[in-house]
């Protein structure tokens, strides 16, 4: 799995039949402990429901087909999960609701 950011949308209005419903979302990969762009930027389903600049759990290859949403569809790269906080080393350095209470 893969920490990222949603950077943008994709719309095709045609497509094979397995692939339709699917929200294609632009995503670029961030280092855990910054937030930092680094790595990759692509086409991921969305599985979740995620919108721009949030913060997700993106899996490849074989495992983006493992979803309820994705199974047996031809999908390389999927949204499996929103994230809230990540904690590293007992210390949080990213959360998605930063004017809340940490012990929440």
């Amino acid at each position: 799995m893969d920490v990222c950011k949603i950077i943008g949308d994709i719309v095709s209005t045609q497509k094979d039949p397995k692939a339709e419903g699917f929200k294609l979302l632009v995503v670029q990969q961030l280092d855990m402990l910054t937030q930092q762009p680094k790595g990759y930027t692509l086409v991921a389903a969305d599985t979740v429901g995620a919108g721009m600049g949030e913060v997700v759990l993106v899996v490849r290859g074989s495992s983006s087909r493992m979803t309820q949403l994705t199974n047996e569809k031809p999908i390389d790269a999927a949204i499996m999960g929103i994230i809230d906080y990540i904690h590293i080393d007992g210390e949080r350095v990213y959360s998605k609701y930063p004017d809340r209470d940490l012990e929440t």
